[in-house]
């Protein structure tokens, strides 16, 4: 399997994933920084992780094995702090096309 090209990913991120609620609210892991991305801010209408068409105004294509469920917060280099409302990793073993992970962002 072939991984993104480096060079494509100009953009860098950080990530707080998305642990669970508490009885005070969501938890986080700890931020990881100066993650390599390409990010695109653009709106469009996607189904979240439990089925609800929301709109997402932020679109992050980062290499395979980032640690982002659901719910994770996402500090865009904008300085923007969102959410990740999907991830899909997306594979093709045998196939020689990149490997990625797709993060829609509230």
């Amino acid at each position: 399997m072939v991984n993104l090209p480096a060079f494509l990913l100009r953009h860098r991120i950080t990530v707080e994933p998305y642990l669970g609620d508490s009885a005070y609210g969501p938890q986080y892991g700890p931020a990881v920084a100066d993650i390599p991305a390409l990010v695109a801010e653009s709106v469009r209408l996607v189904r979240a992780a439990d089925g609800r068409d929301v709109t997402s105004t932020a679109q992050v294509i980062a290499e395979p094995g980032l640690n982002c469920p659901a719910g994770s917060r996402i500090t865009l280099p904008t300085g923007r702090i969102t959410t990740a409302l999907s991830v899909a990793h997306h594979t093709a073993p045998g196939l020689p096309v990149p490997a990625c992970c797709e993060v829609m962002c509230e």
